[in-house]
């Protein structure tokens, strides 16, 4: 059996400092600067890492009951490391998740720190690759950068 394990969003150019980011589904959105409402590429990136959790920990704990509140916060702090370069430190995911009174909203709520640990440590593809530092090529169509 052959897996597709492929995965790719195009970003055009629209103007100076502002893009659209689509995936092969036709989904499409602004990116930007962070002058206007569009999100910046940090906030992308803090969205993919809260929001791969919340799929999986959502998924596991609906089964059981609907929530009443699922909100998650992600945080961190943008610096400039000892090298000169920016990067993110101190990321944060806070999940406030509630679920109705009854047996059906306690198996919830018990389910609940599993989900958030078997996301963290296995399930989401995102937060597990930013940890464990994945190298990033960058081309110039049809070259590596250094040719």
């Amino acid at each position: 059996m052959s897996e597709d394990t492929a995965r790719s969003v195009e970003i055009e150019r629209t103007s100076v400092g502002q893009y659209v980011v689509r995936n092969a589904r036709g989904g499409s959105m602004s990116m930007g600067t962070g002058e206007d409402g569009s999100f910046t590429p940090v906030e992308l990136l803090l969205a993919a890492i809260g929001g791969c959790t919340a799929v999986d920990v959502d998924h596991i704990t609906s089964r059981r009951a609907e929530p009443t509140r699922f909100a998650v916060e992600v945080t961190g702090d943008k610096i400039r490391d000892e090298t000169g370069g920016n990067r993110m430190r101190n990321l944060k995911v806070e999940f406030a998740v509630t679920f109705p009174a009854g047996a059906d909203g306690d198996k919830a709520r018990e389910a609940l720190p599993r989900s958030l640990r078997q996301s963290h440590d296995r399930l989401c593809t995102v937060s597990r690759t930013v940890e464990s530092g994945t190298p990033i090529s960058i081309i110039e169509a049809g070259r590596s950068i250094g040719d």
